[in-house]
């Protein structure tokens, strides 16, 4: 359960910085589109592993993470496409990059060691 709260403490955090991202690019930079793209997929990984923390059953659990992982997977692209629009700075793309880095290895490990308990 304690690595469970990490990732939701980590995937919460990163979900403001993604809200605080999208706001900077719809203001300041103009950008709608994309910045709406990554706001919705920033945002839904930690809705869906909040919603995995109230699963029905593993099986339950393990299909919200999964959800989340895809979620983190797209948010990969688009910070991606943001960064090669030339929309982030080298280091603001670092930063962003290295804390979805690190959310898709948590989950990765978090599904793989709840299937491994699951058999």
């Amino acid at each position: 359960m304690a690595t469970q709260s990490v990732v939701g403490e980590k995937s919460l955090a990163f979900g403001k910085r993604i809200a605080k991202c999208y706001r900077y690019l719809r203001d300041k930079k103009k950008e709608t589109v994309m910045s709406k793209q990554l706001l919705r997929s920033g945002t839904s990984i930690g809705a869906n592993v909040r919603e995995g923390l109230y699963a029905q059953s593993r099986k339950d659990f393990i299909s919200k993470l999964n959800i989340a992982l895809k979620e983190a997977g797209e948010t990969d692209y688009w910070l991606d496409v943001i960064h090669s629009a030339e929309y982030f700075t080298d280091d603001e793309f670092n930063s962003l990059k290295s804390d979805n880095d690190e959310l898709l290895k948590l989950l990765t490990s978090i599904i793989k060691t709840t299937k491994t308990k699951e058999e």
